[in-house]
């Protein structure tokens, strides 16, 4: 069914839906956590998932009864990502389609959790692809992003940042966690989810809002179910 609404811009997550950084996360968490004597469990990954930094930071530390501070956890923490996250891997179906939406004349920016310092990283070497998008927001140090996600401000800013200042309902943001999908909605834009295994086989018990659409994966997205041309 196509999707009444007419899209003239995208805003893309970055972490587990263009890039293949969740993993790399997940190991630098349990390493931290096994310091301790606990455990990254799912449950508590699933909580943290697309929040800014240290709102993940005082999750994680809190629930584990780890004994720092958010602000402690992240000095241990970051060091030990930037350096693993100089190389991440596309997705599937991320290059193409991001491709297709700048052959198009699609709008695209990029609204992420991380700080700047940290997409900056994980970015450097693949310019030619994100040399696409007009803009990237950094959740996590952008003054502007009072409240992170699940709140909507990060996409509302996002939307605001284009030259023409699209309206919410003719923007299509692309997710992989229930936060962004609730922050995305909550902002009056349609969202398409690619959540990973874990959560698709948790989605009744996460998800507080629908995603417009859920596939399994980016080589899934037929772009004229949203009214932008499809693929050749």
């Amino acid at each position: 069914m196509v999707n009444p609404i007419k899209i003239t811009h995208c805003i893309f997550d970055m972490d587990g839906l263009m890039l293949d950084t969740e993993t790399i996360y997940e190991k630098v968490y349990d390493e931290i956590a096994n310091e301790y004597g606990k455990s990254y469990t799912n449950e508590v990954k699933l909580k943290i998932l697309g929040r800014p930094e240290i709102d993940g930071a005082n999750i994680f530390v809190q629930e584990l009864g780890i004994p720092l501070t958010g602000k402690e956890f992240l000095s241990k923490f970051k060091p030990i990502a930037l350096e693993r996250l100089q190389n991440p891997e596309f997705l599937p179906g991320v290059v193409k389609l991001i491709k297709h939406l700048s052959k198009h004349n699609i709008p695209m920016s990029i609204a992420t959790s991380s700080a700047e310092d940290v997409a900056t990283v994980k970015l450097k070497n693949h310019k030619e692809i994100f040399d696409l998008f007009y803009h990237m927001v950094c959740g996590s140090s952008d003054p502007e992003v009072k409240n992170g996600k699940p709140a909507p401000d990060i996409y509302l800013i996002c939307a605001s940042r284009f030259p023409d200042n699209p309206k919410p309902e003719n923007v299509l943001v692309f997710e992989d966690a229930p936060n962004g999908v609730e922050g995305a909605i909550t902002a009056g834009m349609s969202c398409v989810m690619v959540p990973d295994e874990e959560i698709q086989n948790n989605l009744s018990n996460l998800l507080k809002k629908q995603p417009t659409l859920i596939i399994n994966s980016l080589e899934d997205f037929k772009p004229e179910l949203f009214n932008i041309p499809k693929y050749d």
